[in-house]
């Protein structure tokens, strides 16, 4: 008797399989690799989507054989992978081609002794010399890596026709500092790579409601004609994360929140959210519309940053019921420290579509719970019928598009409530991923990695989009830095660990007449 379908596998057979292949992870003996990455890829084989003769090399300082690096791994996919525990019988196909490399980021004869050993692999497993180089690296490295992956023929130009074998590098956040460092990376890259090989990776871009915003933005009729400064009154955009700076005390007094969070992952996430219909799903026509919107933002005036842009740092406070030091206490971190771990922020986006709407950005650690989501505030409709009857209930609709945690959509609305008198009140209809379909998503890695496989780059970040991303963000810390520089000291505004910020946050919009919402 033959079983019945299973619509999941059909969909997932249906997807391409990438062509054979190599990945080499750089930074292999790091958290990324065995949180993340190895479980990503032991997930993408689970699931029958990456090709059958496939191998994976993992490359770091630390001496370690192939076995310890394999039991490392097992351990790290028995914690971290989406589906637990792990299969033992596909564990043992994919870590029969797992491997591991000692080698230096800056030594060019580590990497001969890597092209060597990845020869040698690729003949014994009949690997075709397609390859996949992960930087899970500092980025003080990467440069050096690119360069070094290039002078031992590690990366070879790239190559025409049917058969042309490919080399393609994904490339971890963060992607410089400022401008200034941002291009001169670009520089260095591109003296190796041509731009199609270049994966700037934004793990928020492999999000599954991230992706969703084209569908639902672009597919449903309903939705697009309003999507506009006629019908929208404001957009608030949130990032918030209860964890505080987990002993990276020392990366991020280098960084703040503006830069490891706001130039990244929620600009990526505005852009997605406020850009003009591509004129087809391809990479280039996605980021081509993505970098409009970046290209528009409005510049904040020198004279107007304090009061459309809030920063402060988390004092001592509680999460969950845990008390947790502030800022200024965690390792690391300088006594008299000015770095941001809140900003809260007002800005413009200058195109016929958004023109006159305001955007409000906040992003920060410790808050009370971690969620990131978009919510397009819609125009208050004339309460001229309920005025006198159960007005009070008639508030502006507002759709609320949930990245983290819970991933899903849900649509506030009015609505009578039962009874013989006309009183409104508000109601929300939700959507979640997981009790609509049935499947828990894939993790936005197991994506990404698989669209870099496929020579896909929609869900990347150009080269000129994180430069006009940085043009935007480097002119507020040029700003900072001159107040700074200036001797006029400053007070930094504390925010206790488990609240939503600092009260000059709620001054930025109620200064407007509105007010945050609570995710």
């Amino acid at each position: 008797m033959n079983a019945l379908p299973n619509p999941l596998r059909e969909g997932l057979a249906a997807e391409r399989i990438p062509e054979p292949a190599t990945m080499v992870i750089f930074g292999a003996s790091g958290d990324l690799t065995k949180r993340k990455l190895l479980p990503a890829l032991y997930s993408l084989t689970r699931e029958r989507l990456l090709p059958g003769r496939f191998a994976v090399i993992g490359y770091a300082r630390r001496p370690l054989t192939d076995d310890a690096f394999r039991a490392e791994m097992r351990s790290g996919c028995e914690e971290f992978a989406r589906r637990r525990p792990v299969d033992a019988e596909v564990w043992d196909g994919f870590a029969r081609n797992l491997f591991y490399q000692e080698g230096g980021y800056d030594d060019p004869n580590a990497f001969v002794a890597l092209r060597e050993r990845l020869e040698q692999i690729e003949r014994q497993l009949g690997l075709p010399g397609n390859r996949v180089f992960y930087l899970s690296i500092p980025p003080s490295s990467f440069a050096a890596v690119v360069k070094n992956l290039g002078l031992s023929g590690l990366v070879p130009p790239p190559a025409a026709g049917p058969q042309a074998r490919f080399s393609r590098v994904i490339i971890e956040k963060p992607f410089g500092t400022d401008l200034a460092t941002a291009q001169k990376l670009n520089h260095d890259i591109h003296e190796t790579l041509t731009e199609p090989q270049i994966y700037r990776i934004d793990h928020y871009l492999g999000k599954e409601t991230v992706q969703n915003l084209l569908v639902f933005r672009f597919a449903n009729g309903i939705f697009e004609p309003v999507w506009n400064n006629r019908y929208v009154d404001h957009v608030q955009i949130t990032g918030a994360e209860t964890v505080g700076v987990e002993g990276r005390g020392g990366y991020f007094e280098q960084a703040g929140i503006l830069r490891d969070m706001v130039q990244n992952h929620l600009f990526q996430v505005v852009s997605l959210a406020a850009m003009e219909p591509p004129v087809a799903l391809d990479a280039d026509s996605v980021r081509d519309e993505k970098l409009k919107v970046l290209k528009a933002l409005r510049p904040i005036p020198s004279s107007e940053m304090d009061s459309q842009i809030v920063r402060a740092q988390y004092a001592a406070g509680s999460i969950a019921g845990r008390a947790v030091a502030g800022y200024r206490e965690e390792p690391g971190v300088g006594a008299a420290s000015q770095t941001e771990t809140y900003v809260g922020l007002k800005f413009f986006i200058d195109s016929w579509r958004w023109m006159g709407v305001p955007f409000y950005l906040r992003s920060a650690k410790r808050m009370p719970k971690r969620v990131t989501e978009i919510a397009i505030h819609f125009k208050e409709a004339p309460r001229l019928l309920f005025g006198r009857h159960g007005g009070e209930g008639v508030r502006p609709n507002v759709l609320s598009i949930r990245i983290q945690p819970d991933e899903g959509i849900s649509l506030n609305f009015g609505s009578k409530l039962p009874g013989p008198q006309m009183v409104v009140a508000p109601v929300t209809m939700e959507f979640r991923y997981g009790s609509s379909f049935g499947v828990e998503p894939p993790e936005a890695y197991e994506r990404l990695i698989l669209d870099c496989l496929l020579g896909d780059g929609t869900l990347f970040t150009r080269a000129d989009e994180v430069e006009a991303s940085w043009s935007w963000i480097s002119r507020i810390h040029q700003h900072w830095q001159e107040k700074a520089a200036s001797g006029v000291p400053e007070a930094l505004p504390t925010y206790p660990a488990g609240s939503w910020g600092p009260d000059a946050a709620d001054g930025l919009l109620g200064a407007d007449g509105r007010h945050w919402r609570r995710p």
